[in-house]
């Protein structure tokens, strides 16, 4: 394979997001789960041809993996980069009107929703500005010895594998709130943890989260203001 500049990427990369259909591809795959073809075909109204071919492009760019499973193929998106990357770009077209952001996103989705492999929306905002108001986290993302011991208690894990090298916590911008969430390890430990105790659940079609009453205490013990 040849060698490419930089500008050569980010022409490639921009090319292949430019069109309506890979992007709703996409923004299916933002909630972290795997599709094959057939479902983002049905999901995208194009035939199962065209939908090869653009899996194709965005694979091609490693914007989309695939693993296999007896005879199908489940394409996700590669990593928390990519997500973060379409996360930003939903924010930005949006223009710089928070406002406008608000409004045009739905409101179940604006309250609580996945983003990639950790939480988003409203709760999620919340959820980190009690992290940081209660010194159980610093402004470096780091835990406070307290903090760990206030998330260790709720079996969250907050010990991320030293040989991986994904980062342990960080900010990461909500497009509809125009605030921060918590993103990296701990943010995806966190998901984790409400979804494997049924604090929250997964819509089947959609990447939004309905809180349950365990969560909703959960959240309280967390300092969070919950939305009335």
């Amino acid at each position: 394979m040849h060698e490419c500049n930089l500008e050569d990427r980010v022409a490639a990369i921009a090319a292949v997001l430019a069109d309506r259909t890979r992007a709703r591809m996409l923004f299916l795959m933002m909630d972290g789960r795997a599709y094959t073809a057939t479902e983002l075909s049905a999901a995208t109204d194009v035939a199962p041809s065209t939908t090869s071919s653009h899996l194709n492009r965005l694979a091609a760019e490693n914007l989309i993996s695939y693993v296999q499973q007896g005879r199908h193929r489940y394409f996700k998106i590669t990593n928390a980069a990519v997500a973060n990357l379409l996360e930003n770009m939903m924010h930005f077209a949006h223009g710089g009107y928070p406002n406008i952001a608000r409004i045009s996103t739905p409101q179940s989705l604006r309250i609580f929703r996945t983003c990639y492999d950790h939480m988003a929306g409203e709760i999620a905002v919340k959820i980190h500005d009690s992290l940081l108001a209660n010194q159980w986290m610093t402004d470096n993302y780091a835990l406070t010895s307290i903090g760990k011991e206030f998330l260790t208690s709720f079996g969250i894990c907050c010990d991320a594998d030293t040989s991986s090298r994904r980062i342990f916590a960080c900010s990461c911008l909500d497009w509809s709130e125009w605030r921060f969430h918590l993103g990296g390890f701990l943010g995806a430990s966190l998901l984790d943890t409400f979804l494997r105790k049924k604090w929250a659940v997964r819509q089947l079609d959609s990447r939004e989260l309905n809180l349950t009453e365990a969560g909703r205490v959960i959240i309280r013990k967390m300092g969070a203001e919950l939305i009335t």
